[in-house]
């Protein structure tokens, strides 16, 4: 029997010629598979069809915007996973879920290896292979450009000498990755780190400087899922794509950064993630409002933890999964509205309610109807500073 080959399919010029090329590279018959997790574009029966022209045996289209959003999205929102306090793991938390849709078709189509369409520089190998590994142990794993020297002068050489119906011609100067949760940018002009991004580089986000007149929406909470907009029910994906437009409209979301990469380089990144960092700041506020004090500062602490594991490829880790029950328990309270004040390329919060809210207005008032026992405070102060004291005693007595 032929041996049979996943390829992790984009319907883009590299995976469409790495069809034919791991075919004559390896003698194995390749089953295309796409997964759409909102990155838009063109439909999945439009590439399906492209990938049957390229010569797949097989082409598999999953719709995954809804589990994408609902068991990926959401916990990287519970966990505010911001890597190095700016980036939403855009490209990081997709990996996964479709990981998990190439091991499936995998087993399906009783394939040995999975490839994909990553380069030997960045982290999205060592996320689609750790996982894969994982999910499908027996399996092995392929990638054309870093393992069958496909580079992207041989990819269009191939797709013209062998009359693929892909466009060749056209070359974006930018390695783009997006999906509903943002969009990633980078490569070109871009790795001079002194160069500014222009305008072409955007799309998700119009330009801040001239906002329209600012946008009030009040965004809905139950155990820090957003479930409702301005009083209208949604499901996370109708969630990340309403405030992804809304928060678009106003700059929201541009982000900047010089990034460590797992591969031990630092890579200069454009992002934009208008709804991601639209409802993280939504969320955040309502956490300061609903979560116990130290209970919040440790959060801080496994949050932090769980965004390295999953931008390192760890989203399957037994660590990973721990971490997942904490944030999962620090989440029961966090019930209410936020109100954002959307314009400039910020998201500024106005308003909070919320029934399981830890704010007494009575203890925090300072004007008649104060509860708060001033008179406890002296006693206070006095046992909270006494190591400090006492430390401070025998210096100075050590140094007289």
């Amino acid at each position: 029997m032929t041996e049979r080959i996943v390829l992790a399919y984009s319907g883009g010029l590299d995976t469409s010629v790495a069809i034919g090329w791991i075919g004559e590279a390896t003698g194995a018959e390749v089953i295309a598979v796409a997964v759409d997790v909102g990155q838009g574009g063109e439909d999945l029966e439009t590439i399906r069809q492209r990938a049957l022209d390229c010569g797949a045996v097989e082409a598999y289209v999953a719709d995954a915007r809804d589990e994408f959003a609902e068991e990926y999205c959401m916990p990287a929102l519970q966990a505010n996973a911001l890597y190095m306090d700016s980036y939403p793991l855009v490209s990081a938390v997709s990996r996964p879920v479709i990981v998990k849709h190439l091991v499936k078709a995998a087993q399906e189509f009783g394939a040995t290896t999975v490839a994909h369409g990553c380069t030997g520089k960045g982290n999205d190998q060592v996320r689609f292979e750790v996982g894969i590994q994982t999910l499908g142990p027996d399996l092995k794993c392929i990638a054309p450009v870093r393992d069958l020297a496909l580079t992207r002068e041989k990819a269009i050489g191939y797709a013209e000498a062998n009359n693929l119906p892909i466009v060749t011609t056209k070359k974006n100067p930018f390695s783009i990755d997006q999906n509903v949760w943002g969009r990633a940018v980078e490569t070109g002009y871009l790795e001079d780190i002194w160069n500014g991004p222009t305008k072409d580089v955007y799309d998700y986000t119009d330009d801040p400087t001239f906002p329209p007149p600012a946008d009030e929406v009040v965004i809905s909470f139950e155990r820090g899922i957003p479930v409702a907009i301005d009083g209208e029910a949604v499901t996370p994906l109708e969630a990340i794509q309403i405030m992804n437009r809304r928060a678009g409209a106003h700059g929201v979301g541009r982000i900047d950064i010089v990034e460590d990469r797992l591969v031990g380089i630092k890579s200069r990144e454009i992002y934009e993630a208008p709804g991601a960092m639209a409802l993280i700041a939504a969320h955040r506020e309502l956490e300061n409002v609903t979560v116990e004090r130290e209970q919040a500062r440790f959060k801080k602490t496994v949050g932090q933890r769980w965004t390295e594991l999953v931008y390192d490829g760890q989203w399957f880790s037994p660590l990973k999964r721990s971490l997942d029950s904490f944030i999962a328990d620090t989440q029961q309270m966090v019930n209410g509205e936020i109100r954002l004040e959307l314009q400039g390329g910020r998201a500024t919060v106005t308003g909070r309610r919320s029934n399981t809210s830890l704010y007494d207005f009575n203890l925090a008032t300072y004007d008649e109807g104060d509860s708060f026992d001033q008179s406890q405070a002296r006693g206070f102060i006095e046992l909270f500073g006494m190591s400090s004291k006492v430390a401070s005693a025998r210096d100075q007595r050590l140094q007289g």
